[in-house]
């Protein structure tokens, strides 16, 4: 449960660090309040994850989490280059997560 939890922090990491190009500086009201939501619950659920998973692995994978899926998105959203060493580069990023994972496993 502790691996949902992180996990869904860097889900919602991802909603406030793709929330701040929105929010054009804090001055969009509602892109504004969306982002505030996100950190606070990304930082809240990371806490709670915490209480079990050790603090270098949850911090890593949370900014892994969010820094792929921000990448990701910037791509989607925002038509950021999608270069090939990119990707590959994001690709060693979820490997270095999984491998978290399973170190953490065992």
């Amino acid at each position: 449960m502790d691996w949902f939890i992180l996990v869904t922090a860097g889900l919602f990491e991802i909603g406030w660090a793709v929330g701040l190009k929105y929010t054009e500086g804090f001055t969009r009201l509602w892109p504004t309040v969306g982002t505030v939501l996100s950190m606070i619950i990304s930082l809240g659920l990371l806490g709670i994850a915490m209480k079990s998973l050790p603090v270098g692995t949850a911090y890593a994978v949370w900014v892994g989490v969010g820094s792929v899926g921000t990448a990701i998105l910037g791509i989607v959203l925002l038509g950021e280059a999608a270069h090939p060493l990119r990707l590959v580069s994001l690709g060693l990023i979820v490997a270095g997560i999984v491998g978290l994972k399973l170190a953490s496993s065992a």
